[in-house]
């Protein structure tokens, strides 16, 4: 059945968490893991079909013809599957289409299809560039380095726009090549629409007027590129004097609803993106997160939660009117922060998330991280396109009997509320369609089914569901990828059947992003113990054992995996806040709801593997304590960072220089294999994840050692190759003893 779920991953970008879906509403809640589904918009999908006309549709439900739906060759009609409805092909259909003559969208191997769309008119994407000047000059000098990297790497015909702010605001006249001509707006002044209109000359109401004026902030790549790398050059650090003790005086929030509002008057509706760069909080005018003096502290998770936090409330509200203006516009809005401190993503998190924006967080522009995901951003695919897809709507159908509760990723909700919702509402509910400003390769979004049979229908032997995506491609042409899938219910009592297809990879990511959003609202301990909950009624019914005798516990390998998941995700920094910062915890966050079943995984258990002279390659081994042994490498991969860790007795051989001499060539080479390995993961992987190599008891191995199952005695200390280790999380085995302790309790 594994390959069958991943076969239907590389396929359609779907994963769900039950193959075999439950019959009636009571089954459905006996299963505890509710039916989900995972679905990447935008999954590269090696010979998609791609096709340049109108899809079919269903005049009742607006369905998509797909390879699911019956058809009766002899009288020209189809019927769909997600209202029942019976339809007859069109004049151009019936002329040519048999059982021997199928058009692509019939094909049975095309359940997943992009259609280009003739009748929409193309438009460039548009990217404005928001700067932070307030940053130290090398700081300064690293990121126009970057800039100038980025804007050679933007199509020719995109548009472009740049602001930078320091205590003011400056939008550039990119249409001015003589020199570098700018409009300053007040830092600490609230700009309206019509006041942001009436500053730029753009209150004509001939619209042919407003939009020449316009082209002057928002020019194509091809044509403003001198100018642009002229503003760029000549950058310098704000020159408004900081005072001793202060902070320098950023307004963050004014730069932001700047771009905003110039996106809202000359690209409405079409896909845009505004990419701030911010070197540290906003210390003035609107969306302020901490005040200038440096004796006033950012907010810690302590003021959060004992509501002492001055700033946040106002914060967070400012910064998400911000994203839903983008988000109603169809414009995404990127964070790439760079700083020591904490600079608000906390507060600010709700743009990129209701936008689908990307969020990146480093401590400095010299770093790696930075500069190559800045570069990775703009990566193209095969047919030389940018990977990103802009301005997308989704929209989800399901057959009869199955209604949608809602979704968790990345966008916002459309209102659209019709036979297809559910009156449960989990996340983003409440409708069947949904806004995402940005869609890339990777982004994913978790769907909440609801069954609503009471009871069992044997007409229906099979389940239906659709998306529908419709974004802009950075070609300018408007594109529908339409996936439709098809699942088999499951007869009532039939548990083997229902195990085969329990997907545990899938529901751990389900789960994970339903306890993430649960924490917004309620304290951590109280997720964790719904979690703890969820464990053991999951393992109480599908477990084989005898009550009370916790000898005879025995738990299936479709299931085996599950509960090591949930023993990682209690301890991992999604669920606690001890040594992460708030903005640390919104950053992971972000990430975990809006990436794929693969790196989310990673997100949860990281993965480790080892290099030594007993094995040519390098091989998988426990996240334990007892992996870290005094002659081997490892290799830690947490989606976040990538760690190598070299053993003590490796170290020293280093230190000793055997890797210089010819003669242990092999160990210059296993010294060079998890460096190779590591530089794979840097190129695939998007945010970039920090690269660090230690050794044994250096400061980096804490993130080694936070990481692994502190086996060999639970909680408390235990000596391992490495030196002491001392903790007071438990270890699997004492998790999985309680666990099972609980479950076959009577």
């Amino acid at each position: 059945m594994s390959e069958l779920i991943y076969a239907l991953e590389d396929r359609d970008g779907l994963r769900c968490t039950w193959q075999h879906w439950p019959s009636t509403k009571p089954e459905s809640q006996h299963n505890v893991i509710p039916l989900s589904l995972l679905y990447s918009p935008k999954k590269e999908i090696e010979g998609m079909a791609l096709v340049e006309y109108e899809p079919v549709q269903c005049p009742k439900c607006k369905s998509v013809l797909n390879p699911h739906c019956p058809v009766d060759f002899s009288v020209k009609v189809w019927a769909c599957p997600f209202c029942l409805s019976r339809n007859p092909f069109s004049q151009v259909y019936r002329a040519n289409i048999s059982e021997t003559t199928l058009p692509t969208e019939l094909i049975p191997q095309c359940t997943t299809i992009e259609y280009i769309l003739p009748s929409h008119v193309p438009y460039s994407p548009a990217f404005v560039f928001v700067v932070d000047t307030s940053s130290s000059i090398e700081e300064l000098s690293f990121l126009k380095s970057s800039l100038l990297q980025c804007i050679n790497l933007l199509p020719a015909e995109s548009l472009v726009g740049f602001i930078t702010f320091g205590k003011n605001a400056f939008l550039y006249n990119l249409g001015w090549a003589e020199c570098s001509r700018c409009y300053a707006f007040k830092g600490d002044k609230v700009y309206l629409l019509q006041g942001v209109k009436d500053q730029l000359g753009l209150s004509s109401s001939d619209s042919r007027s407003v939009m020449a004026g316009i082209r002057k902030f928002l020019m194509p790549a091809g044509e403003c590129e001198f100018a642009l790398n002229a503003v760029i050059d000549e950058l310098t650090k704000d020159p408004w004097p900081i005072s001793s003790g202060n902070r320098a005086s950023r307004c963050t929030g004014n730069a932001l609803q700047l771009a905003i509002t110039l996106l809202e008057i000359a690209y409405p509706k079409h896909g845009a993106r505004v990419i701030l760069f911010a070197s540290g909080a906003c210390t003035y005018g609107p969306g302020i997160i901490v005040s200038e003096p440096m004796l006033d502290s950012i907010r810690t998770q302590n003021d959060i939660k004992n509501e002492q936090a001055k700033y946040v409330k106002t914060a967070k509200n400012y910064y998400e009117g911000l994203g839903l203006r983008a988000s109603n516009n169809g414009h995404a809005i990127d964070i790439f922060c760079c700083s020591i401190d904490q600079i608000g993503i906390l507060e600010m998190s709700s743009m990129c998330e209701n936008t689908g924006g990307y969020l990146v967080m480093t401590d400095t522009y010299s770093s790696e991280v930075f500069s190559s995901s800045l570069r990775k951003m703009f990566a193209r695919d095969d047919t030389g396109a940018l990977r990103m897809g802009f301005s997308a709507t989704v929209t989800m159908l399901t057959s009869p009997g199955v209604k949608i509760n809602g979704a968790l990723g990345p966008g916002m909700s459309m209102l659209q509320k019709n036979e297809f919702v559910s009156d449960v509402e989990i996340g983003l509910g409440m409708t069947n369609a949904w806004r995402i400003s940005s869609l890339d390769p990777q982004t994913s979004i978790a769907y909440y089914l609801d069954v609503i049979n009471e009871s069992n229908d044997v007409k229906k032997s099979n389940g239906y569901v659709q998306f529908q995506t419709k974004y802009q491609h950075s070609s300018g042409r408007f594109r529908l990828r339409v996936t439709t899938a098809k699942y088999h219910y499951c007869e009532i009592g039939n548990l083997q059947k229902l195990i085969s297809g329990f997907d545990q990879e899938t529901s751990t990511i389900i789960m994970a992003r339903w306890a993430v959003a649960k924490i917004e609202a309620e304290e951590s301990i109280e997720v964790i113990r719904w979690i703890d909950r969820t464990l053991i009624r999951l393992v109480k019914k599908f477990a084989e054992y005898q009550m009370d005798m916790t000898s005879s516990f025995r738990l299936c390998h479709e299931f085996s995996l599950y509960p090591q998941f949930m023993f990682h995700l209690r301890r991992s920094q999604f669920m606690q806040r001890f040594n992460v910062s708030p903005d640390e915890s919104a950053y992971y966050r972000v990430l975990l709801m809006r990436e794929n079943v693969t790196n989310s995984l990673l997100m949860i258990q990281p993965a480790l593997l080892q290099y030594s002279f007993d094995n040519p390659q390098s091989e998988p081994v426990l996240l334990d304590i007892v992996s870290l042994k005094n002659n081997v490498i490892l290799l830690l991969d947490t989606f976040f960072h990538v760690l190598i860790w070299q053993g003590d007795m490796i170290s020293k051989w280093i230190k000793l220089g055997y890797h210089e001499k010819e003669e242990y060539e092999h160990f210059r080479t296993l010294l060079q294999m998890p460096r190779d390995d590591a530089q794979s993961i840097l190129e695939q992987r998007f945010p970039v994840p920090k690269l660090q190599e230690t050794e044994c008891g250096k400061g980096p191995e804490r993130l080694l050692k936070a990481k692994v199952n502190p086996s060999g005695g639970g909680a408390g200390n235990s000596t391992v190759d490495s030196g002491n280790y001392f903790t007071e999380d438990v270890s699997l085995k004492v998790f999985m003893d309680s666990l099972i302790q609980y479950v076959v309790k009577s």
